[in-house]
């Protein structure tokens, strides 16, 4: 029998991030409680080296390697170089966050970077197996860090929530999968497509009914953790249980990841079966823009509110999805990658104005923002237009591309009842700037950032205004990313 080496080139992002995690492992033991910053530094070093290693190896078309159970394409590559900036942005974010909390030492990084990894085994797999392998490292470890604040009780029942609802989906996708195994007999994302081609080209009515079963499993599994409605409940309790830093982490690089998910195994895999997903991705469309923006309204707690908020986006971004072409996937694509910008901007803000002893959790804590800082209180506003779909912000464009997309595949009423939730979900986000504007501060305590982080809230408030004004360029790099892919 003849053993054939796999060409490790692919993967070489995903081998040294795996190396990196147990170098930063090791140094957090070495280091002792004074120098900690060094697992810190560590952590952005392998970010770093991942996003170069991942740059200089970029490929025009595709790539499989391990017998095609991985595949690199400029769909990958470009999630993944997102997923790496992302991912820096937050530990940036969290660092002060942390320090003061107990939670700035080697086992956060290593879990934060073990979900990285699982994210770019999502993100890159090209068979059943890999996107399960890949899903559970991410799920396992953001499990773990909701939990990290061994001290807060609202932490360890949202980790009990998030891991309990969390193995059901994972239980579902599974069940999903096996059932597409048994009509097709393969676990290959490229030969699945070809068999489920060949199963509706030959009329074979009952290994299409069992295709179908676990195409529903499948989507269930998907909407768990896109966090779409009705498959929302962990989403709530997890944001407003768990320390704001891991919220912010759950909150935006997973959801590239899952965006990724979805186009491997909905798109690539079961693409031919269209006809039956469009159904039932636009039923979840509607359900969570309909719950995430109605309960988002009664919200006091602002992380909670955030939590339904994405819900509703999510929402918005299957829209895309929904059109089943190659226009409306770069919509959905561009709608995600605006959606985790905003996100990282909003949790970032939530984490300036918390401080040791408190946290700024409650939305009356953005009272009279206007009066303490004027430049956050604009930054906020900028980012909280965004998220409601206000123009000239990126975030009128990406519901633009998704509602143009839907229209363009003859969804004139969901297109409709689109814009109408989006309307009302405008009311939430426009009152948080009605506090900071025009109500007196709870608070006069002063707003002290790390330099750093300074200048990244003020980046990522701006970047937000920048890509509204110019939004081609985003555009077109997730246009080329999808029709090199599929």
């Amino acid at each position: 029998m003849n053993f054939l080496p796999p060409d490790l080139a692919p993967a070489y992002p995903e081998i040294f991030l795996l190396v990196m995690v147990c170098v930063v492992l090791l140094a957090d033991l070495v280091a002792g409680e004074k120098r900690r910053y060094l697992a810190y530094l560590l952590a952005q070093a392998a970010l770093l080296g991942c996003a170069l290693i991942t740059f200089f190896t970029l490929a025009p078309g595709t790539t499989y390697t391990f017998s095609g159970m991985f595949v690199d394409d400029a769909m990958a590559d470009t999630l993944k170089l997102l997923t790496y900036v992302t991912v820096s942005m937050v530990l940036v974010y969290s660092r002060d966050y942390i320090a003061v909390r107990g939670m700035f030492n080697g086992e956060f990084f290593s879990l934060t970077l073990f979900a990285t990894l699982g994210m770019m085994v999502m993100i890159s797999a090209s068979h059943f197996l890999t996107l399960y392998l890949g899903l559970e490292l991410l799920s396992l470890s953001l499990y773990a860090m909701v939990a990290l604040r061994r001290d807060s009780v609202a932490a360890t029942e949202a980790a009990m929530k998030y891991f309990v609802l969390g193995a059901l989906a994972s239980g579902f996708l599974l069940y999903g999968m096996s059932m597409v195994y048994g009509a097709t007999g393969v676990l290959n994302i490229a030969q699945v497509a070809e068999m489920i081609q060949k199963v509706i080209q030959g009329g074979v009515i009952d290994d299409y009914a069992i295709l179908v079963v676990g195409l529903v499993f499948i989507v269930a599994g998907i909407s768990f953790k896109l966090s779409a409605a009705p498959f929302h409940m962990w989403a709530p309790d997890v944001y407003q249980g768990a320390p704001t830093a891991v919220v912010l982490f759950i909150g935006s690089a997973p959801k590239l990841a899952a965006f990724g998910f979805v186009m491997r195994l909905l798109v690539e895999g079961m693409g031919s079966m269209a006809a039956d997903w469009q159904g039932m991705l636009i039923i979840l469309a509607v359900m969570s823009m309909i719950i995430g923006n109605l309960a988002a309204i009664a919200q006091t707690n602002i992380k909670r509110m955030l939590a339904y908020s994405t819900i509703s986006h999510m929402g918005f971004m299957l829209l895309g999805i929904v059109s089943a072409d190659g226009n409306g996937y770069s919509s959905s694509m561009f709608y995600m990658v605006v959606y985790v910008l905003m996100t990282l901007g909003i949790f970032g803000m939530i984490m300036l104005l918390s401080r040791e002893g408190f946290e700024a959790e409650k939305i009356d804590d953005f009272k009279g923002l206007n009066r303490r800082n004027p430049w956050y209180a604009f930054i906020t506003l900028l980012l909280m237009f965004s998220l409601a779909g206000v123009p000239p912000l990126v975030g009128f464009y990406a519901k633009l591309a998704v509602l143009q997309a839907v229209l363009n595949a003859g969804y004139v009423w969901l297109a409709v009842v689109a814009v109408l939730f989006s309307l009302v979900g405008a009311f939430y986000y426009l009152r948080i700037i009605k506090l900071m504007y025009f109500d007196e501060p709870e608070s006069d305590a002063p707003i002290l950032p790390s330099g750093d982080v300074k200048l990244l809230i003020s980046a990522n408030g701006l970047a937000v205004l920048a890509f509204g004004l110019f939004p081609q360029a985003l555009m077109a790099l997730c246009a080329y990313a999808i029709q090199q892919s599929t």
